[in-house]
């Protein structure tokens, strides 16, 4: 039927379905079922598993499974792609191998696999013949270029396995910048996404993981935000939920519930505040450092500047080591260091009530304000405005 357009019409056509494929991926599977940030008319819903059965011969189930698992064991040997543990080499070139072989573990479906589709479409068509849809898809484009249909197929099934499987599990957690530090090592690959649907804003995804808004920044762009926010003026989808927005009350000057609330629900905004407003300081006090102190300059000082933004229970023994030995010559950075770990803990206990954790945030607010150090008590006063 479109057998003689010219050759850049194929390779528009063959992005463009491609890009249909990576906005279900990101819509469907991530957004809406994996992290449950929208709801999706049954309209939309059924379109989106109809083409990633065609496209990919996703199983819904499988797929989300996957995804919370990684989560849930993020970087750890049990994470089912992380490159921190397989190495990058292994799940850029092998990510979708990993995929299948996790795919085949039923324990994972059964834990992680809670509230996907299980009605008669999925059970009878799409899940029991996965590999059925890809072939249609094959035959679909054959009958509507001709020859060269197979290689927009290909096109088609190449995609998601190299830049889903490959890139995001790989590079999204290997290169790139980061906003935030959650407990991973998660990154943003570029701050524009739009190749792979937003995906590319990895690091903000895991800081704030049941947003369905991916990019945090002024400077970020999600296109798939863009889709669902259209989709929704046209009544296919409904926000649940997107990451909070820090605001300040300026006439506070003492901690309270709401501060708590606040702080905990930015935690993450919270501690990437923090290492930007130190990061004058511990530059300033290292270089002074390396001027007293000769042998300091055989240390790594990037890495020592990295661990100093990183939560002590990241760090192997030996990295928690050398930090040790070199902050004990600063008595700056060991307070910069020690209030740092002694905030997050703040929100980690678990067993306090409200009313000591707001006590213990007005009491860490007391003594970052009389550490000496400037930085730390502007960080402080603004802390209080949390509201």
């Amino acid at each position: 039927m479109f057998s003689n357009l010219p050759w850049w019409a194929y390779v528009l056509i063959a992005l463009s379905l491609t890009h249909i494929t990576i906005a279900s991926v990101t819509i469907f599977l991530h957004r809406h079922q994996a992290h449950l940030a929208l709801d999706l008319h049954p309209a939309a819903s059924h379109f989106f598993r109809f083409w990633l059965w065609l496209t990919t011969g996703t199983v819904t189930k499988e797929w989300t499974s996957i995804h919370r698992k990684h989560h849930a064991k993020c970087e750890t040997a049990e994470d089912p792609h992380s490159p921190q543990v397989l190495g990058i080499k292994k799940v850029l070139l092998e990510g979708a191998e990993l995929y299948r072989k996790e795919a085949r573990n039923l324990e994972t479906l059964e834990k992680y696999g809670r509230g996907t589709p299980d009605d008669w479409l999925e059970r009878k068509l799409y899940s029991r013949h996965s590999g059925k849809g890809i072939a249609l898809m094959l035959l679909i484009d054959v009958l509507l270029f001709g020859p060269i249909g197979i290689t927009v197929w290909a096109v088609q099934m190449m995609w998601i396995p190299v830049m889903a499987a490959g890139i995001i599990n790989g590079a999204g957690h290997y290169w790139g910048y980061r906003n935030f530090q959650p407990g991973d090592a998660s990154t943003n690959l570029v701050p524009w996404g739009i190749l792979i649907g937003g995906e590319e804003l990895h690091n903000n995804h895991h800081a704030y993981m049941n947003s369905a808004k991916l990019s945090n920044k002024w400077y970020e762009f999600d296109i798939g935000w863009l889709y669902i926010r259209s989709m929704a003026t046209l009544g296919l989808a409904k926000v649940k939920r997107v990451a909070p927005k820090v605001r300040l009350n300026t006439a506070k000057t003492v901690c309270d519930i709401d501060t708590l609330h606040a702080v905990m629900a930015n935690r993450y905004e919270v501690m990437a505040k923090y290492a930007q407003s130190l990061k004058s300081t511990y530059r300033e006090e290292i270089s002074q450092l390396k001027q007293r102190i000769p042998d300091l300059g055989k240390v790594d000082l990037k890495r020592i500047k990295h661990w100093l933004h990183v939560d002590e229970t990241a760090l192997s023994e030996q990295e928690k080591l050398k930090l040790g030995l070199v902050i004990s010559t600063s008595p700056k950075l060991n307070t910069a260091y020690t209030l740092r770990q002694e905030l997050i803990a703040i929100w980690q206990r678990s067993t306090a009530t409200k009313e000591q954790m707001v006590k213990d945030l007005e009491d860490w607010c007391r003594r970052a304000e009389t550490c000496g150090i400037e930085a730390l008590q502007q960080f402080s006063r603004r802390l209080r405005y949390y509201a």
